[in-house]
């Protein structure tokens, strides 16, 4: 089987080569014989063989039929031993956790946990998918272009739509920087790894609470440029608004970019108890 097999473009491959960032995207998940780990986009293995190596079992998922048949042969060995499964399917068109119980060598019931170079096209709906699982993994440890990771985090001081949903269900660190040389081919654009973890639904609570929850910050920054309270007048009354951000002492032209995850709960928290307890 051909070595070197070309990325392609479509599919948003760059394979990265620094030993340096993989053994940093190792070291933050903390593998243990007994993990079992999710891959999405293996490529040519480069990550994976650094996984297999820690003894954690790996279920692999590649979009790329070339890569398969690469992946198939090159570590026949470790599928052989049952340590490895790659599945040629498209992540984001499958039940997850359904798909992966049927097999009773990767039940993921009890706890899994995420690693992947993503394509930077789908790093949202990826990150989306798995924390909103039914089945959430314990953490999450991502290489995902630099402009997001630096938007998840925080770091220029603004929320995003983004850094929201991740913070509503887990804790985000960033790891390093991984310049875009590292990778082939070269991308237009830096690379950071990023951990997330902490993951679980404390925060929020109940499913409805998280259907409401994210009505409303999808409509709180519907229009950046507005002010928080007009963009929500399409879901709450404005009296119960102006009461709302009084009570919890937050400046009525605020931007929804300004305000952080502990005041969105605080915020859903009021909310509920006025719609379910309303004032006499």
């Amino acid at each position: 089987m051909n070595k070197n097999l070309s990325a392609k473009k479509s599919l948003g491959q760059n394979f990265i080569k620094s030993k340096k960032a993989i053994n940093q995207m190792i070291d933050a998940a903390n593998l243990v014989k007994e993990d079992i780990v999710i891959e999405i986009g293996p490529g040519k293995g480069v990550l994976t063989k650094a996984i297999l190596e820690t003894g954690a079992k790996v279920i692999a998922f590649e979009l790329d039929k070339r890569m398969v048949d690469f992946l198939e042969i090159e570590f026949s060995t470790f599928i052989k031993s049952g340590q490895l499964k790659i599945i040629h399917e498209d992540i984001l068109n499958i039940d997850v956790v359904s798909f992966l119980n049927e097999d009773s060598n990767f039940n993921i019931k009890n706890s899994y946990k995420l690693i992947a170079n993503i394509p930077y096209y789908i790093t949202n709906a990826i990150i989306r998918k798995f924390l909103e699982s039914e089945l959430q993994p314990t953490d999450m440890i991502l290489l995902v272009q630099k402009e997001v990771a630096e938007r998840i985090v925080v770091r220029d001081g603004k929320q995003s739509l983004l850094s929201l949903s991740i913070a509503a269900f887990g804790d985000v660190k960033y790891i390093s920087k991984v310049d875009k040389k590292y990778f082939s081919p070269i991308p237009k654009v830096n690379s950071a790894i990023i951990h997330i973890f902490n993951i679980s639904r404390e925060k929020i609570g109940a499913k409805e609470r998280e259907d409401l929850f994210f009505k409303m910050i999808h409509l709180a920054f519907s229009h950046k440029r507005k002010k928080c309270i007009k963009n929500l007048q399409n879901m709450i009354n404005r009296d119960v608004l102006i009461d709302i951000f009084s009570d919890l002492k937050i400046d009525k032209n605020v931007r929804a970019e300004e305000l952080d995850i502990g005041i969105w709960i605080n915020f859903l928290n009021k909310y509920l108890s006025k719609i379910c307890f309303p004032m006499s």
